[in-house]
């Protein structure tokens, strides 16, 4: 266990001198980092709690789900009566159901069974309960009611949930920040934290716009005017302008093309006016589509809408087949750049709204710094104290391996990224004691052998090895409890657990190669007699 060729020995001393370089740029400016190399800019990032910054919960709009879901179900009753080619009247919503009226009494039981084919098992657990995603029941008098059980409807918040969370997550790094943390939390909110942002108002702007965009023809034969006045047709809709004064279009309801079909946006300047606009490109489907459209509207008006507002109605020209277009609209600069990362990040599939908010200063984060700070150092002093006064020459040897221990932890998680947060820092106190009583174990088994008649050389060598099962047995059993900690945990519990597993890892390392390694050259060096332990 002594015996070290000289490339096993240089390899451990490399791995440790690499690892602990990782965590110097956190030493300098960050200014003064970003010149370097790139390879070598990362970097700790500090979490809320330790630099400040902006929280937002966000409260997804149920109400609009349940409707949004009736809407559907309504909209494949139409499909499927319609393809079945029976009659119908009085299809429309009423609580949280719809219900039709079937023509003829012959095509009533044919209308049941197509439209129960609708129902389908919901996913997961509830669809191993027997829980299903319509009920069909039959009124009467030609009368069919589907209704929408609560089952389905949380089912359908939760997709919700998890697709608002991944396009939220995209807004939110097209600002370009640092390490936000983006989480669902209870059954229809998603928290929002970015450490460094100080000013929420411009997220919060971005987050609450839903960014539903559609490309649709305006219906010139019928004016504004007489729309307004209430005359208009069933396939149509009044929507009004983006920008003011408010000007009044009537927009078809057909959507030519959606917002869905983008693959990019991007801010520019017109190379004839010189305003700011926005650069969109469609992928096949939408090329195809948007092709199609514009071919057959040639001389037309078309809207483009946003979460039902024109932005702008320029007449089709002439046909666009090349899958690209341009959205002007009285554009600012800032404007323009919102747009195009609203656009790359994808339309939210329901409102989000802002129920709490909360800026944290700086002036908090470095109080917390400073206090963790403080725990850290009279922590630290504290067992190396111990370890001298226990162990002498021995628990130097084992406070230079907790030292690399620590630097090793801070390069890890700078190589990462990692948020640092205070648990986190809690989480390396932890570990500093975790680690010394790695050493503690080795060490105590060393005077067991001693006393049990082994010589200095045999004592140490037995020492190491007999208390290498042991070690790796509670080293193991922490950090299963961190990983959980991690996968289960959420927040300030993660940032603890992620610290305490790196710390576990590289506690391992230390007091199996670096402790045995300083150990080895010394009894090389002394070859001692007896062991001043």
């Amino acid at each position: 266990m002594l015996y070290f060729t000289r490339w096993k020995a240089l390899g451990i001393i490399l791995t440790a001198l690499v690892v602990c370089l990782c965590a110097v740029p956190n030493f300098f400016p960050e200014a003064q980092v970003k010149t370097w190399p790139a390879w070598a800019q990362r970097r700790l990032v500090l979490g809320l709690d330790l630099q400040g910054g902006s929280y937002l919960l966000l409260e997804v709009d149920s109400n609009y789900v349940r409707k949004e879901k009736l809407d559907q179900v309504r909209d494949d009753v139409r499909r499927t009566l319609r393809d079945a080619k029976i009659g119908y009247t009085g299809l429309g919503t009423k609580n949280d159901g719809v219900e039709v009226h079937i023509s003829r009494d012959n095509e009533q039981a044919t209308a049941l069974s197509k439209l129960r084919e609708l129902i389908q098992p919901l996913g997961g657990l509830l669809g191993s309960n027997g829980q299903r995603s319509l009920e069909v029941a039959d009124l009467g008098n030609g009368n069919i009611r589907l209704t929408v059980p609560q089952a389905a409807i949380n089912e359908r918040i939760r997709q919700t949930i998890e697709q608002s969370i991944q396009i939220v997550e995209r807004r939110v790094n097209e600002l370009g920040t640092v390490e936000p943390l983006i989480q669902r939390q209870g059954n229809d909110r998603i928290l929002v934290q970015v450490p460094g942002l100080q000013d929420p108002t411009h997220l919060k702007d971005l987050l609450g716009r839903t960014a539903k965009m559609e490309f649709r023809m305006v219906d010139s034969s019928v004016p504004p005017d007489q729309a307004q006045a209430g005359s208009l047709p069933a396939d149509d809709e009044l929507l009004m302008s983006a920008s003011s004064p408010k000007v009044p279009y009537v927009i078809k309801k057909q959507v030519l093309v959606s917002g869905g079909d983008l693959t990019d946006a991007q801010p520019g300047f017109d190379q004839r006016s010189g305003e700011p606009v926005v650069n969109f490109r469609f992928n096949t489907a939408g090329s195809r589509k948007f092709a199609q459209a514009t071919s057959e509207n040639v001389g037309q008006p078309f809207a483009i809408v946003l979460d039902n507002q024109v932005i702008s109605a320029p007449v089709i020209r002439e046909p666009i087949t090349g899958g690209q277009g341009q959205i002007s609209g009285n554009f600012t600069v800032q404007s323009a750049n919102d747009l195009a990362v609203l656009l790359r990040a994808g339309a939210l599939p329901a409102p989000l709204t802002v129920i709490e908010e909360r800026t944290v200063g700086p002036g908090l984060g470095q109080d917390s710094i400073e206090k963790g700070e403080l725990a850290a150092y009279v922590g630290a002093i504290m067992v190396v104290v111990f370890m001298l006064v226990t162990y002498r020459l021995f628990g130097l040897f084992a406070n230079v391996a907790v030292i690399i221990n620590v630097a090793m932890i801070f390069g890890v998680l700078s190589l990462l990224n990692a948020t640092l947060t205070l648990p986190g820092i809690a989480g390396v106190v932890l570990t500093v004691g975790i680690a010394v009583d790695s050493n503690v174990l080795i060490y105590e088994r060393i005077r067991e052998e001693l006393r049990g008649g082994r010589n200095a050389i045999s004592a140490i060598d037995a020492g190491f090895r007999r208390a290498l099962a042991t070690i790796l047995d509670s080293n193991i059993t922490t950090f299963i409890a961190a990983a959980v900690l991690f996968y289960i945990g959420t927040g300030p519990v993660r940032g603890f657990a992620v610290t305490l597993g790196i710390g576990i890892l590289t506690t391992v390392f230390t007091a199996f190669t670096m402790t045995r390694l300083i150990v080895a050259w010394w009894v090389r060096w002394k070859r001692p007699q007896s062991v001043p332990i």
